[in-house]
């Protein structure tokens, strides 16, 4: 399941910067929550800078640019993953796109196995022996 989505202002970075930011997510990603990287998907969502907004002002209008990410992950995961996860993918913008590491910010989204589908069937019943095996390590 791991997800990451990374919000960056369009026009600001190359596709070669991007497609390097996606592909160290998808390894950090792997590598981090222990899962086949063919389960990663890492994403760039560009926002036009009439439409990006920082403390009040748009970023078309002078605010500098704050990139935000969202990764999901399913419910049972340690903190400790979690924790390694926000922290690497904010080293990732600001090594990657140079952001400033204080203007950054980034949520891990709990799924419940049950909320979330592959191929059409629940994690829920597809993973029942990943989820179990976390469960008594945690």
């Amino acid at each position: 399941m791991p997800i990451v989505t990374f919000h960056v202002v369009r026009g600001r970075h190359d596709d070669d910067a991007l497609a390097h930011l996606l592909t160290r997510a998808s390894q950090l990603f792997a590598e981090v929550t222990e899962s086949p990287i063919a389960r990663t998907r890492a994403f760039v969502d560009e926002h036009p800078a009439t439409r990006a907004c920082v403390g009040g002002e748009l970023v078309s209008q002078g605010a500098d640019e704050a990139p935000f990410f969202q990764a999901y992950l399913l419910a049972g995961r340690p903190q400790g993953q979690r924790d390694r996860l926000m922290s690497g993918f904010t080293d990732l913008l600001v090594e990657i796109l140079g952001t400033d590491r204080s203007v950054i910010r980034g949520a891990i989204i709990i799924v419940e196995p049950n909320d979330w589908c592959i191929a059409g069937v629940s994690a829920a019943e597809l993973r029942a022996d990943e989820i179990r095996a976390r469960a008594a390590q945690g």
